[in-house]
Parts: C-alpha cells; structure tokens; sequence
C-alpha cells in the first residue's frame, strides 16, 4: 500500500484507465449550462430555453448559441440582429423548462418574467436571473437542423449578490445544468481545484 503511495501520479492515472465501449456519433457536452434566450417576435418579448451555448471568442467577447431551425426564436434574432442570453438559477427551474416546452408563436412567455432592456432595445433581459448579457448578432451559420448565432457581447448585467470580489459567486448564481439524452436537470456540486494552477505538479513528471 506504502508503494503504491510513492507512484508518480502520471503512473496512477495509467493504471486507473478503463476499457473504452462504442456509443455512437450522437453524443452530447455533458453537463450543458441552461440558458435562456431571449429576442422580440410579433411585437413582444420572447424567451426560449437554450442548452447548447459557448463563448466563442476572448476580444471583443462573443458567445455562441445553437437553436433548431423550428423554432420561432430564428426568426426573431435574424430579423432584429441581437439577442439576449440569460443564466438562471435553479430556483428558476420550471420557468425554465416552461420556456422550451411552448412556442412563442401561440404564447407570451414574458409574462412570467420581469423584464429589463440595456443598450440593445430588441434584445430583452430577464430581472430574475443571476446573470444576463446582450448581444448583438455577428454571424448566422446555417446547419442542416439548426442555425448557429454567433454574438459579440454588447453588455452584461449581474445582481449584487451574485458577485464576490469582482468575481463571480457560484454558489450565489447556482445555474441550473443539463445532461442529454435523459433531458435531466441538475446543480453545481462540490469546489475541486483551481484551474490553470491545480496541474502544475504534473508537469514536473512529464
């Protein structure tokens, strides 16, 4: 046992590998972080639960934000050019889900949200999440089921308790996650390390 403690840790990973299965192409970023996207349809604001969101550059700052062609959100973002992205928190779990399950053709979701504008006026902001951006919309890739939007990020609004030290709290923001394909919701576990610092030990083995 006193040996095996003393194994360089690269050994230790090694040794812990497990046999590796087939699962098919179809596979899913696991866990998601849970968004939502809002925009103006037919005169209104409009909201639509977005998984599938990543910033995509550093300077100037852009996010990216993946929705299916068959959603009224497309038309909303291509005809106004911006949009908004809105993290809620897990208290905001059915809210949420509310805003993925109905369409905003046959319903007015943003009366289930206090709403907010900043610079951009077509793109509308939820007062209930932890933390909201406004972006406008830089390029529109069109894939064979969705259309990816490409944003610079305009501006970004957070409450006051979201925020320890100019950065941000997660503990306080508390984002909801998603995995697929079981369509489950979940939260933020435990503190692990700090990243870009926890793995310089390794680079004195390698």
């Amino acid at each position: 046992m006193m040996a095996e403690k003393m194994l360089p840790k690269t050994h230790r990973i090694k040794d812990s590998a497990t046999e590796k299965i087939p699962i098919g192409r179809n596979v899913f970023i696991c866990p998601m972080p849970v968004t939502i996207v809002g925009t103006r349809l037919n005169n209104r604001p409009n909201f639509l639960t977005v998984g599938w969101v990543t910033r995509a550059n550093v300077d100037p700052p852009m996010i990216a934000v993946c929705i299916n062609k068959s959603n009224a959100s497309v038309d909303g973002i291509i005809m106004h050019k911006v949009f908004s992205v809105n993290f809620p928190g897990a208290n905001l779990i059915e809210e949420t889900d509310y805003c993925g399950l109905v369409s905003g053709k046959d319903k007015d979701k943003s009366r289930i949200f206090d709403i907010f504008y900043g610079e951009l006026k077509n793109a509308p902001m939820i007062k209930n999440c932890p933390i909201t951006l406004e972006c406008r919309l830089t390029e529109a890739i069109d894939l064979p089921k969705n259309f990816l939007f490409i944003g610079e990020i305009e501006g970004a609004y957070a409450d006051k308790t979201s925020f320890s030290e100019g950065k941000p709290d997660i503990t306080e923001i508390d984002p909801l996650l998603l995995t697929m394909p079981d369509n489950s919701y979940w939260q933020i576990g435990k503190y692990l390390g700090h990243a870009c610092k926890i793995g310089r030990d390794l680079k004195t083995e390698t």
